[in-house]
């Protein structure tokens, strides 16, 4: 049985003494449970840790009960300084905190050498604080040092936190050098596991990108692990996306990453607790990532993740939930969407969002680049990266760290569409640039190779075609650096309207007058079904 909600009705002040023997849940621990709600012997304080989740297994220990590796220190010989209080003036002092955060061990290698580093989020009763340690440190505390325990820090470096690799909120970070001491501590019951500070789905949405939230939802949809190559880095990457749920009656999908997402368990629809998620927009719409410096709990044992699985098991399994995650704006090019002309996209600066703005015209080509149109890709149906010619009949793909002795043509087309109120550059790709030209990106770069008269006339006979389109405007920044001589300064950063054709059709002309007879009924009232 598991409490959901209650009301106090006298505090414990007032009733003067604990009534029973109450000990914490443990699923499948109930002959366990019974033996320990015995009176104890002896008088003794049973120290009980927050961070037991239900329908989870207990952290093992070693058979005295401490961390591996760490002799313990006598907890009234320690004198500790709150977190808070953590500054490069004052990094002599003890703290006393809980390990809620345990990054995997990176390595670097570059041309001033090569190390290895892990980092730590420690908690106390009064914030937050990053501590990172370096090759000889990681050696000497990553095996000892462990989750959700309690551990005495000393002779410690402190230095300005880097909010480029932490979002800890705290001013600075301690650093772990030759001379840190690091005992765990006996006593840990007045040091807090993590902490968050939830909120709801439906709120993610009015969150920057890229900003960090806490969210707790009930997992409803798990997805299979993916695995692709990196564009960067050419590594391999296994991520999952699952879909979290929770009472505002919204959905938004969670991403994990590597080891995690394959061991992921979504046995009886648990209860997702994450801190520190980042927000990602794609499209349109909001999803939450993990990051190495996130925490996910399943089925944490707090009163949020307790109601939010009684609402659940009762009320919101057959609810319909509004997916903040679906990406807006990508649908099919119909004639419903939101409708404007090339000068009321100028005059309402649309692209200056967080996110990219999308809107249907009706537009004719005017004019299409047919420099650079072309470029030869890699031949695998799931790979587009752009080979290299190795000279010797040979050509190599980056991603797939391969040589192929044959290649395939992509087109990247820029072309200059016009309405009867202003024009616009915009850019296509594939599939949409063969609907435009009427050719395939194949006879396209065979013409480029074998007849130029045939390969101009492809961009010739496109021109002065009429369609619909479906566009994407974002304003973007480019870094463009001038001198002005008049004022001697520089400028740079020059922004710049991007707009991506994402789907075009041919028209269809009883459905556009249509189209064109509602705008006019919206303008001057005038009803159309009425014969004349």
């Amino acid at each position: 049985m598991i409490i959901l909600d209650l009301n106090v009705l006298a505090p414990g002040s007032q009733v003067g003494q604990k009534i029973g023997h109450p000990v914490p849940y443990v699923e499948g621990g109930s002959e366990t449970c019974a033996q320990s709600a015995k009176p104890p012997p002896m008088p003794q304080q049973q120290v009980v840790s927050n961070k037991v989740m239900y329908g989870a297994k207990v952290p093992s220990k070693t058979s005295n009960g401490l961390s591996k590796g760490l002799p313990p220190t006598p907890d009234n010989d320690m004198k500790c300084q709150p977190i808070s209080a953590v500054c490069p003036y004052n990094s002599a002092g003890r703290i006393k905190a809980r390990v809620t955060l345990k990054t995997p061990i990176k390595t670097w290698s570059n041309a001033r050498g090569e190390g290895k580093l892990f980092s730590l989020n420690l908690v106390d009763e009064s914030g937050e604080i990053r501590a990172t340690a370096f090759n000889e440190s990681v050696d000497k505390f990553y095996e000892s040092l462990e989750m959700n325990k309690v551990y005495y820090f000393s002779n410690y470096s402190v230095k300005p936190a880097n909010k480029n690799f932490s979002n800890v909120n705290h001013d600075y970070e301690i650093t772990f050098n030759s001379s840190t001491q690091v005992s765990p501590c006996l006593n840990d019951s007045d040091v807090p596991t993590t902490q968050f500070n939830f909120i709801p789905i439906n709120k993610i949405a009015e969150n920057d990108p890229t900003s960090y939230v806490d969210v707790i939802g009930v997992c409803k949809n798990v997805g299979d692990v993916v695995t692709f190559t990196a564009r960067t880095t050419n590594k391999e990457l296994k991520k999952r996306d699952i879909t979290l749920v929770d009472q505002s009656n919204t959905s938004v999908s969670l991403t994990l990453w590597g080891s995690q997402a394959e061991e992921f368990d979504d046995t009886n629809q648990p209860v997702i607790a994450v801190k520190a998620g980042r927000i990602n927009e794609f499209g349109g719409g909001r999803s939450v990532s993990m990051t190495q410096a996130s925490i996910m709990l399943v089925n944490p044992d707090i009163p949020e993740a307790h109601r939010l699985k009684g609402w659940f098991d009762n009320h919101g399994v057959t609810q319909e939930t509004v997916n903040i995650s679906a990406r807006t704006g990508t649908g099919g090019v119909g004639f419903d969407g939101n409708w404007m002309s090339f000068k009321e996209v100028h005059d309402a600066q649309l692209g200056g969002g967080d996110k990219p703005d999308y809107f249907n015209c009706k537009a004719t080509v005017l004019l299409v680049r047919s420099e650079n149109a072309t470029y030869r890709a890699c031949p695998q149906v799931d790979c587009n990266k752009k080979v290299v010619d190795m000279g010797n009949d040979m050509y190599r793909c980056e991603k797939c760290q391969a040589e192929y002795p044959n290649f395939k043509y992509r087109l990247l087309l820029s072309m200059c569409l016009g309405d009867w109120t202003s024009n616009q550059w915009v850019t296509c790709f594939q599939e949409v640039a063969e609907e435009i030209l009427g050719v395939t990106a194949q006879e396209v770069g065979t013409a480029e190779n074998t007849d130029q008269n045939m390969y101009n006339s492809f961009f010739k006979n496109a021109t002065f075609k009429s369609f619909i389109f479906k566009l994407r405007a974002k304003m973007e920044f480019y870094n463009v650096s001038s001198w002005c001589v008049c004022v001697c300064v520089w400028f740079q950063d020059e922004r710049r309207l991007k707009v991506t054709i994402a789907q075009v059709k041919p028209i269809n002309f009883k459905e556009y007058n249509n189209t064109l007879m509602d705008n006019i009924k919206k303008l001057s009232d005038i009803d159309f079904t009425k014969e004349v």
